[in-house]
């Protein structure tokens, strides 16, 4: 993992765990309320409240069911706080507190968008009538005025990163679309460049089949060569294109890993050192997995090719650390050489990383401390 994907990754963990401690404060005071006082109702505000944080804890995996529950259960604590005589107990500290962050998440992440929206005006029915638990009185009001404001003030948050992740499918759907057109462009230039070839070599092959009947059956071995070198580049291009199948490209093996590094040398590249530990093999690994392998190499020595040109050499190398594989490429050159917005071949780092999250994995691309430039993928296996 990268330094800053760990930071992320530990920012939203710390983050995560500062919101249900101030929760857990906030039903520690619930507690002393129902604890002090005389009234039942303040029990009903302090299991909404443990409830709350309990769906908080959950909202994550489950997007839905906590946020249904915790108002099914604030409703009836409102009805029943209602049928109290002389009952005057408030909404709970921890009940609002975790209610108003259900609201942003619930605007973020649950679809269809009506629906999101629908459990918004709901959650803010809950808080007013919540309110209402008081009596009509002015603090009732001022309370229900608050909760207003903090309901608007969540709504705001919640629909702003609704708008900014369906900004980002957008993107993701870009790149792709992008990406298709790329490679059906290359299938096009592929098939041109084959058929051609087999053509010229069958018309020589007529040509010479009276003067050199010897010399036919080479050129027809050629042919068939070059035919079943066509059939294998189009199959990979159109196992590339099924992204929404997470580019399954039947016969990918960890040999035609090899070939490509041998071929990227071959062809003027810079000198490629790849490894691959012992306890790797075609059998261990998903077909997925070896596809999608090849594909972020093959990308990432295209963009050494095209953006990187002063080179001296590239590391690549392929294990297994505890349950996960890694594939690790990274050349010798300076950063600024490379440019982080599009990793070559119309496999853009928007593109490359949404085909290795499909999997489960994730990537990441950026300089390293010894100031050279790292392309990182880690699958689960």
């Amino acid at each position: 993992m990268g330094e800053s994907h760990r930071v992320v990754y530990w920012i939203r963990r710390l983050s995560e765990i500062a919101l249900l401690c101030w929760l857990g404060l906030l039903l520690l005071l619930d507690l002393g309320i129902a604890v002090g006082g005389n009234n039942p109702e303040h029990l009903l505000s302090f299991g909404c409240g443990a409830y709350g944080i309990y769906a908080v804890w959950r909202r994550r995996r489950s997007r839905v069911l906590p946020y249904a529950v915790l108002l099914g259960l604030s409703f009836a604590a409102t009805v029943a706080a209602a049928m109290i005589p002389g009952g005057d107990a408030g909404p709970g500290l921890a009940e609002t507190g975790a209610l108003l962050v259900l609201i942003v998440g619930g605007l973020r992440w649950i679809e269809p968008v009506k629906s999101a929206a629908i459990f918004a005006v709901v959650a803010m029915l809950m808080l007013e009538s919540s309110a209402g638990r008081i009596g009509q009185s002015e603090p009732s009001l001022a309370l229900g005025f608050l909760l207003f404001f903090a309901w608007s003030m969540a709504a705001g948050v919640g629909a702003y990163l609704r708008f900014q992740m369906e900004r980002r499918r957008e993107a993701v759907h870009s790149v792709r679309r992008a990406e298709r057109l790329e490679l059906a462009r290359e299938l096009h230039d592929l098939v041109a460049h084959h058929i051609t070839g087999i053509v010229v070599q069958a018309q020589a092959a007529k040509v010479v089949a009276e003067a050199k009947p010897e010399a036919v059956a080479p050129a027809l071995d050629a042919i068939a060569n070059a035919g079943a070198d066509a059939l294998t580049s189009m199959r990979r291009l159109v196992g590339v294109l099924r992204a929404d199948e997470a580019a399954r490209t039947p016969g990918t093996r960890l040999a035609d890993m090899r070939v490509l590094v041998e071929r990227f040398s071959a062809h003027g590249g810079p000198r490629v050192a790849f490894e691959v530990s012992q306890d790797i093999t075609d059998d261990t690994l998903p077909p997925e997995v070896l596809t999608t392998l090849h594909r972020v190499l093959q990308e990432s020595l295209t963009n050494v090719r095209r953006h990187a040109p002063g080179t001296g050499w590239v590391e690549a190398d392929l294990r297994r650390v505890d349950r996960c594989v890694r594939l690790r490429v990274r050349n010798y050159a300076s950063a600024s050489d490379v440019r982080v917005s599009r990793l070559g071949g119309g496999f853009g780092l928007v593109g490359m990383a949404e085909r290795v999250e499909a999997l489960g994995g994730r990537l990441y691309a950026g300089p390293t401390p010894e100031g050279a430039w790292e392309v990182f993928a880690e699958f689960p296996v």
